[in-house]
């Protein structure tokens, strides 16, 4: 490769959802107006660019083992094969030719909002072969539509401001308005957090959208049990902001417990007898509260264990067959930088 081509590359952090979810996404968001707790962890989506001379355009994603190529950007078309990562380019009308790489730390379908990172990820690097630079929250908003408008999948807003932002945040929702802040946490509480805190992959994928109509679709129909735990779920995200900043932690793991609680009532597919047994056996060995990420029905599963009990949970989880996985938190977002290597 000749060195003097430059090369940028992106990252950009998954999250967990700690409290709220669901309440982000329309028409609850809309109506009444959702608020979430979420961080972002240092698991990354990354993506590489290197311009062409002529026009032609090569897409290899690492994950799903694929590379695609096209004579130029106007002739990507939709075909279910990255059509993210050909959203990006057609949302930024970029034109010239190039050879994007992108990768993901967190197994697809996992919850942890991989899809919203991979948007961050691009449009931030997309967007330095444009004369305007966007600020972060653009780029956040652009990256939900992506999905929303040019793909047709249905979600909220909070994985693409986490993913931009980084970080502990309080968000609420009042479409098309979005209020994110970041919760500032004693150095005591974020090292306490990351030591009791215990993730685990299920080994099942799940895809989000069909889960999302179906529970939107009982809260347009007006079903009690759904539209109460929507209201309650934005009132965890409430009280759990409330725990954090108090630096609560023993009432912040009951939170995640109640939240998910709230989860399961909205759609009996939420949970299912391997999430149920990973869950008693998480809370035998000293979990204090826990909730399956993002849309749930597979993918992680979060735990808060009691004090000094979390090697226990860790063991009980990984002899059952789940992927513990490591994690600390991620506070810088979206980062893109000019490579030193070719």
């Amino acid at each position: 490769m000749n060195q003097a081509t430059p090369i940028l590359r992106s990252r950009a952090p998954v999250r967990i959802d700690l409290a709220g979810g669901w309440s982000d996404v329309p028409p609850f968001s809309a109506e009444v107006g959702g608020a979430v707790v979420n961080v972002a962890i240092n698991r990354y989506t990354y993506a590489t660019l290197v311009p062409r001379a002529d026009e032609r355009v090569r897409i290899t994603s690492a994950d799903f083992e694929i590379t695609i190529e096209a004579e130029s950007t106007r002739d990507l078309v939709y075909d279910g094969n990255l059509d993210l990562v050909k959203a990006a380019i057609r949302r930024l009308g970029i034109e010239q030719g190039l050879a994007l790489y992108v990768r993901c730390d967190a197994p697809p379908g996992s919850g942890s909002g991989t899809s919203a990172s991979l948007g961050v990820a691009l449009l931030g690097l997309l967007n330095q072969l444009q004369p305007d630079r966007l600020a972060r929250h653009e780029l956040a908003e652009l990256a939900h539509l992506l999905e929303t408008e040019e793909l047709h999948i249905s979600g909220g807003k909070q994985d693409q401001y986490a993913a931009a932002m980084g970080g502990i945040n309080f968000m609420e929702f009042h479409d098309p308005a979005v209020s994110a802040s970041q919760l500032h946490l004693s150095p005591a509480a974020i090292n306490d957090l990351e030591k009791h805190l215990v993730m685990c992959y299920t080994g099942k994928s799940r895809v989000s959208g069909n889960l999302i109509d179906a529970v939107m679709g009982a809260y347009r129909r007006g079903v009690p049990e759904t539209t109460q735990a929507l209201h309650r779920l934005k009132g965890i995200a409430f009280d759990m902001k409330s725990a954090l900043l108090k630096g609560d932690l023993v009432t912040f793991g009951k939170l995640l417990g109640e939240n998910w609680e709230c989860q399961k009532k909205l759609d009996s597919s939420i949970t299912t007898s391997q999430i149920d047994a990973l869950f008693e056996l998480a809370y035998n060995a000293g979990a204090i509260g826990g909730k399956a990420l993002g849309a749930g029905g597979g993918g992680c599963l979060l735990f808060y264990c009691a004090a000094d009990r979390e090697h226990l949970v860790r063991k009980a989880l990984a002899e059952a067959g789940a992927q513990i996985i490591d994690f600390n938190f991620d506070f810088e977002g979206l980062q893109v930088w000019s490579s030193v290597s070719d």
